[in-house]
């Protein structure tokens, strides 16, 4: 049985950075549907509009292009604003602001202007949602210049990613997993530090198969490696971010294990796997044994919620993968 141990969930961790963030700086606030008097959807804000005032935590009109709309010009005020979108695929009204305003402000002004901006986004799929409630669009603002991309799969991640996010002087996007918000029981991991607040973290050293993975699915795939310890000894990379990605730590990890899978909730095609294993053809073919494999999600919609487990990734599958990748 694999080895576990008892955390605060991911709610909790960022509702008491949020909580710090607002003692220490008083030009940062919340905005977002329903975050105020409800404390969000998922309770993550719960209590903050009542410690902090109507002001500090602001409750929006239910239109996602107004909360960031909104946001691009507060940060260009000074303020530094935390956005919260309700769900992943409540987010494409707001591309065009995020994409075509909050990311070229600073280049537009010439570096006169560094807007810091967060917008926060529960995201994924396996608690029973369906379509856009579940969806992981990462690689949407991934690709896109000028916005950095954090995906935390713990509450100390998330901690150190909005702490990083709101000092970077651009906007950051931080996908939160829905399934993480309230697990406290989450498989051993390594405790090795990563290098900077940017960088991924290997949360278990192995020497035969490298996989890379962020999110929630980090979970399954911490599990699926304990599980194989006996046959096969895995190493799991956490990325925690997907713009920019720490692919120097990919690298030193398959350059030790020679073997590298990457594992994501967002469908495979065009996705972060296909960036990494193209990287690490350009930069670490030498050191493979084999080719790079990726397990992901088919190209397709969201399914109802009694098929979801038929989409997303699961431990028997990442077990498998690795199984196949070193017989």
């Amino acid at each position: 049985m694999t080895s576990t141990v008892r955390s605060p969930g991911l709610a909790e961790s960022i509702n008491t950075t949020l909580a710090d963030l607002l003692e220490q700086d008083p030009r940062l606030l919340l905005l977002g549907e329903d975050i105020g008097r409800l404390g969000g959807v998922f309770r993550v804000t719960r209590g903050l509009q009542e410690r902090f005032g109507r002001d500090r935590v602001r409750d929006s009109l239910l239109a996602e292009s107004t909360i960031v709309g909104q946001a691009v010009g507060m940060a260009m005020s000074g303020l530094v604003p935390v956005c919260e979108i309700q769900f992943d695929g409540f987010t494409y009204p707001a591309v065009n602001q995020l994409v075509t305003q909050a990311a070229r402000i600073g280049g537009r002004w010439n570096g006169q202007v560094s807007p810091s901006l967060v917008v926060r986004i529960p995201t994924g799929g396996g608690f029973r949602g369906v379509e856009h409630h579940s969806e992981s669009n990462e690689a949407l603002f991934a690709r896109a210049p000028g916005i950095s991309v954090a995906c935390p799969s713990t509450g100390e991640d998330a901690d150190q990613i909005l702490r990083h996010a709101v000092t970077l002087g651009s906007p950051v996007v931080m996908y939160e997993p829905i399934r993480l918000y309230w697990r406290r029981n989450t498989p051993v991991r390594d405790p090795e530090p990563a290098r900077s607040p940017t960088s991924a973290r290997i949360v278990r050293r192995g020497s035969d198969l490298t996989i890379a993975t962020f999110g929630a699915v980090t979970h399954e795939v911490l599990e699926a490696a304990h599980a194989l310890g006996p046959t096969v000894d895995v190493e799991v990379v956490d990325l925690r971010w997907v713009a920019p990605l720490d692919m120097d730590t990919v690298l030193e990890s398959v350059a030790r294990t020679g073997r590298l899978l990457i594992v994501h909730e967002g469908s495979k095609d065009v996705g972060i796997g296909a960036e990494i294993a193209a990287s690490v053809a350009e930069h670490g073919f030498d050191a493979l044994r084999g080719p790079v494999r990726r397990l992901a999600p088919d190209r397709r919609a969201y399914p109802p919620a009694d098929f979801e487990k038929d989409y997303l990734i699961g431990v028997q599958e990442i077990k498998d993968e690795v199984l196949v990748m070193t017989k």
